[in-house]
This record gives structure tokens, C-alpha cells and sequence, in this order.
């Protein structure tokens, strides 16, 4: 092994670096841990004492020249690099902005709107006791609703534990917080135990709007739901209120609204009919109010519980709620 020669390719390859890269893997080749010249090391142990002595010396001090070489010449290229001017024609790195989600964007606007007509905007629980999730909005033991295999719609985590099923389960909660009179909106995520399909999911978002107060009728609930609804779609809508039963109102309505997709002509959406079912709500039943501390002979009120990715569907004309949870940016790049 001739260590001069050596030296001299080694030398004469690091004379035609011409950029920081080239530089870092002549580095890489020949100073590393596992370079080049750490080899000639394992080639010299079978010499004599004073031959290796000696060439030892000769490669350790070569080593030292070149890290500084390869040190000034590092300095040199950088100085190089910032000394260039920048060429305007490169095409800048495109940055992609997120956004909010549709969902959120329609949550958000919906709490703005009763903000400004005088409503509070408070959250519950997901993960709700069945006393508030149930016994306080007047559901009983032995209701469907409470049923997790058959007829109802609940997922228990354990015998008294839920996923909440609607958001009227913070219903009592804030009677007894705030008392009366009250208004308030109750935004947040429900979990039903059903098959989804283009209307139904088994987890979406919900709100919840109470009024209690002393003079309420459902003359006020009519003119509150048609004011949001005008809004919120920006035009006036066709509604509908037919009677229906919940446990937790007294007298009780579904709310439909003329499918905003179709035009009422019939869709996946509104299963043919032209409607959608857009909410319940109805007079807050006496129980109620009882079990939220107040008083039913002196405070009467409302309520009501729409989706919020229904009414999503409705705004940006949507067929399948399904869409909302998929995760497809696609779909989610419109908005």
C-alpha cells in the first residue's frame, strides 16, 4: 500500500467538489466512522511495530489536514451559495391551507345566530348518567328508548353510564345552574344506536335550543324556529309542524321543512317526499321543569332539537350525510 498515492487521489477528488453536497459525502466517504481511510487502519495491524508506528502517524496527521480542508472549503461553498442572487422565475413552494370543516363552519354560524337573538350558547356531557340522559327529561324505566338491543337507540358503557343520546340531557343541568328565565342553545355530538344510511349516522352533531320563562306558548316556539331557519338559509322557508310525541314536551311536533335539494320534487335525501324532518320540539313538559328545580305552575317554556348535519345537507345541497364523516378531501375541499 502506497499511503502518497493515497493522498494524492484523495486530494486531487476534493479539489473538484463543486457543491455543499458533493462536500458532505466526500465527507461521508472517506472521514466517516466507516470511510475510506479508517480502513487503511485494519490494513496496517498485520505490520511491523515501527513500519505501522509510522505510517500510523503519517495517516493521523493526514486526517487532521484533510477535516480542516473539508472545514474551509464548507465555508467557502456557503459563502458562495449566499452571495447568488435569487432567481424570480423559480415558481414559489405552494402551501395548502387548511380550513374549517362544513360541519363546523355550519355549528359555528347557527351559534351566531341565536346569539343575536338573545340565546346563550352551553355544552353538556358526551358521556352522560342515565338519570339526565333519561329519568330527568321524563323517559322512564322500561321506555324503548332506553333499550340498547330492540327498539331504542342508546349506547351504555356501563348499566348507568351512556353515550348521550340527544343533547336535552343538559336540559336539567342548566335549570338548576341558571334557574329562570332561560335561554339557551346546547351544541354537541349524539350517538345513535341505528343503521346509517343517505339520513341517518350513528354519530353526528345536534343542538339543543330551552326557553323557560313565564308567558311562553308555542305561538313563541313557531316564531323562533321560522326566524332561524329564515337566517340561516337566507330566504323564506316552507315548514310544516305535525303532532308527535317525545316524553320530554307536552304538546309535541315534528318540524318539516320543503327539501332545499330537490325543491321538494323527491330525493335520496328526503326519501321521495319532498320533505325533510328536519327537528322535535314542543312545550317543555311539567316533569320536567320539576326535576330542573323550578316551579311548572309558574314557568312554562319550550324546546327543541334539530341536526346540525342535516341542516348542513340543506344548506350546500347535499344527499348523503355520510359524506360529512368520511374523511374525503375531496368532498372536503368544496367548502
Amino acid at each position: 500500500m502506497d499511503i502518497f498515492e493515497v493522498k494524492k487521489t484523495i486530494e486531487k477528488e476534493l479539489q473538484e467538489i463543486k457543491n455543499s453536497k458533493e462536500l458532505r459525502d466526500f465527507s461521508k466517504k472517506y472521514l466517516g466512522k466507516k470511510g475510506e481511510i479508517r480502513k487503511i487502519f485494519g490494513e496496517i495491524k498485520d505490520m511491523a511495530v515501527e513500519e505501522k508506528k509510522v505510517i500510523g502517524q503519517e495517516i493521523n496527521a493526514f486526517i487532521g489536514e484533510l477535516d480542516a480542508k473539508v472545514d474551509e472549503l464548507g465555508k467557502t461553498l456557503r459563502e458562495d451559495s449566499s452571495d447568488k442572487e435569487l432567481d424570480l422565475n423559480i415558481p414559489p413552494a405552494i402551501i395548502e391551507m387548511g380550513h374549517l370543516h362544513p360541519l363546523t363552519q355550519v355549528k359555528r354560524e347557527i351559534e351566531n345566530i341565536f346569539q343575536l337573538m338573545g340565546f346563550s350558547v352551553v355544552e353538556g356531557p358526551e358521556v352522560e348518567d342515565t338519570w339526565h340522559n333519561f329519568d330527568s327529561l321524563n323517559i322512564p324505566e322500561g321506555h324503548p328508548a332506553r333499550d340498547a338491543l330492540s327498539l331504542g337507540k342508546t349506547f351504555y358503557l356501563r348499566k348507568n353510564l351512556v353515550l348521550r343520546s340527544q343533547t336535552s340531557a343538559a336540559q336539567t343541568r342548566y335549570m338548576k345552574k341558571l334557574g329562570a328565565p332561560l335561554r339557551i342553545v346546547i351544541p354537541g355530538k349524539i350517538y345513535r344506536y341505528e343503521r346509517t344510511d343517505a339520513s341517518h349516522e350513528i354519530n353526528f352533531f345536534h343542538i339543543e335550543g330551552l326557553i323557560l320563562d313565564e308567558n311562553i306558548s308555542v305561538a313563541n316556539l313557531k316564531g323562533v324556529l321560522e326566524r332561524f331557519l329564515q337566517e340561516f338559509f337566507k330566504k323564506k322557508v316552507v315548514i310544516r309542524l305535525r303532532p308527535s310525541y317525545f316524553p320530554f314536551t307536552e304538546p309535541s311536533f315534528e318540524v318539516d321543512m320543503s327539501c332545499t335539494i330537490c325543491s321538494g320534487a323527491g330525493c335520496s335525501a328526503c326519501k321521495k317526499t319532498g320533505w325533510v324532518e328536519l327537528l322535535g320540539a314542543g312545550m317543555v313538559h311539567p316533569q320536567v321543569i320539576e326535576n330542573g328545580g323550578l316551579d311548572p305552575e309558574k314557568y312554562k317554556g319550550f324546546a327543541f332539537g334539530m341536526g346540525i348535519d342535516r341542516l348542513a345537507m340543506m344548506k350546500f345541497k347535499i344527499n348523503d350525510i355520510r359524506w360529512f364523516h368520511s374523511g374525503n378531501l375531496k368532498f372536503l375541499k368544496q367548502f
